[in-house]
């Protein structure tokens, strides 16, 4: 049923609070209870035609596709600019190496003549030094979203990162290490968005929505791949604004034009937005013993790095990161050198695996968030179940990729398995820093993202040097692969071991102290026993 117009929203929470029981009463006699109280067991009976928080589901969904197109758009620019090459076959045994079917005039055609001398090794510190980067403001993104806002710090991360898209041709035309430094800078720019996102996710999503908006959101980042590495594989072979140069143009640009709507659209909190209904703020009023709250919360260090479900997050951002970093960053390079597309399929086939953890993410989010609100599944079931379907798939996957040798539709086909079960992680450890601490949620995801952003340059420099030399290698793929799934298989187990889906209580402003007033009770109580 249509929702009435929306009424001006009340200049604060407080207001709000004092109207609230004046209306339950209204509604008939005998209720003693309030709205708030009611409305944090179940979800609104009203819903909104298009909510404020919509709004900010739909431009994070596009600010995280303009990220991960600038990101990842080296992935498919790189097979251009520097070109691929053939194995030889005197010093690799030709059961190592997948044979070429084509003449050697075909051969000559397809190979990739690119316009730098870069070897492996080199290549693979332009495709880690964003995350260099990366990983020096991930911390510093959250606690300043915290402060603040996650408009300001999201919005101007993801714009300046496309601002130095568009000099990075610039750049690496006058020489290697003044490009691998812009990748740097849009590292170090980009480092700050994903806690800050968060931090406004925490602030606006109940815990029993994030399941389902969370895999929407971050769907995103899928897009953004996707399309950068179709549209990344088409500009690079093409004439248009000389090849490999345009996919850091056109993507540029965009980012530039994303950032209009998001300052003018996207607000910090419900209570300070212009146009939220009375309806929708009513909602997360009711919910906000489980949102992030308006006051900055101190960062309670040993409670924070004594509390297990906190490793459960450090555990799964360790190994999922470095194997899913190895994916995203490799696949185009293993396509070209092992299984011999061109670029434009390997952009394409690059794409694919992505486009299957969109799909994924989105169905597994739908699925767990109606067995969720039926009783089906408890809040920490979700998170686990979602958790070890994403990263035990992987693993099983990689080792599967062993075996595949040359068979390119195989390869294919494991490979968006092993990518696109990746997508129910997004109801589940992508979640847990806001199930345990929404207040500390810029906080926390700064710690865990900025170990998953080491793994960025960590995981494509073992890759480098896994495939020094041996790009056309099975051998060293095979390795590569196994590297991977067994990162997955133990840090996914240690987290499924310590996670938690409860809020701490050192989420609260004076939580450490509580936490601390607590256990010495226990102390004191476990003592006077003994005395008895």
């Amino acid at each position: 049923m249509p929702s009435a117009a929306p009424s001006p929203a009340p200049s604060s929470l407080e207001s709000l609070e004092e109207g609230a029981p004046r209306r339950d009463r209204n509604r008939g006699a005998g209720r003693t209870h309030e709205p708030a109280q009611e409305s944090s067991l179940q979800r609104p009976e009203r819903r909104e035609r298009w909510a404020a928080r919509y709004t900010i589901a739909l431009l994070g969904f596009l600010g995280l596709a303009v990220e991960y197109s600038l990101r990842v758009n080296l992935s498919i620019a790189i097979v251009a600019m520097a070109g691929t090459s053939e194995v030889s076959v005197g010093t690799n045994s030709s059961l190592d190496i997948c044979p070429r079917y084509e003449s050697d005039a075909q051969i000559e055609r397809q190979l990739i003549k690119g316009e730098f001398d870069w070897d492996e090794q080199t290549q693979g510190i332009m495709l880690g030094s964003f995350f260099y980067g990366y990983t020096a403001t991930n911390f510093l993104g959250g606690r300043a979203a915290e402060y603040l806002g996650g408009r300001l710090v999201f919005g101007l991360g993801t714009v300046i990162s496309a601002l130095i898209s568009l000099l990075s041709p610039l750049c690496a035309r006058l020489c290697k290490e003044l490009f691998i430094a812009s990748r740097v800078l849009m590292g170090i720019s980009q480092g700050v968005t994903i806690p800050a996102f968060f931090s406004l996710m925490a602030t606006w999503f109940p815990p029993e929505e994030r399941a389902k908006f969370g895999p929407l959101i971050k769907g995103g980042m899928q897009f953004g791949t996707v399309v950068a590495m179709t549209a990344g594989g088409y500009l690079s072979a093409s004439s248009f604004l000389g090849g490999w140069p345009s996919v850091f143009y056109v993507f540029g640009t965009v980012g530039l034009a994303w950032g209009i709507p998001w300052f003018l659209l996207v607000h910090d909190r419900p209570e300070r937005h212009p146009s939220i209904s009375r309806a929708e703020l009513e909602y997360l009023q009711a919910n906000r013993d489980r949102v992030k709250g308006a006051e900055v919360v101190s960062i309670p260090w040993k409670a924070i790095f004594t509390s297990p479900p906190v490793w459960a997050c450090i555990f799964i951002a360790w190994g999922g990161s470095f194997g899913f970093q190895t994916l995203l960053s490799e696949i185009p390079t293993y396509l070209a050198n092992i299984q011999h597309f061109d670029i434009k399929e390997s952009g394409f086939l690059s794409a694919v695996p992505y486009l299957c953890l969109w799909v994924f993410g989105v169905g597994w989010g739908f699925c767990v968030d109606r067995l969720s609100s039926t009783g089906v599944l408890s809040l920490v079931a979700v998170r686990k179940i979602s958790t070890a379907f994403a990263h035990y798939g992987p693993a099983v996957a990689l080792v599967v990729m062993c075996f595949v040798d040359c068979n390119s539709t195989l390869a294919v086909v494991v490979l968006c398995i092993a990518v696109g079960v990746c997508g129910s992680a997004y109801s589940g450890n992508a979640l847990t820093e806001q199930d345990i601490a929404p207040n500390l949620a810029g906080t926390l995801v700064g710690i865990t993202n900025t170990i998953s952003a080491i793994m960025g340059f960590v995981a494509p420099s073992v890759t480098g040097a896994i495939t020094q030399g041996r790009q056309g290698s099975l051998g060293a793929w095979r390795t590569v692969f196994a590297v991977c799934a067994a990162n997955y298989s133990v840090t996914t187990t240690l987290y499924l071991l310590t996670v938690s889906a409860e809020v701490q209580s050192w989420n609260k402003p004076d939580g450490a102290q509580e936490a601390k007033n607590e256990n010495k009770r226990k102390k004191q109580g476990g003592n006077s026993t003994k005395n008895t």
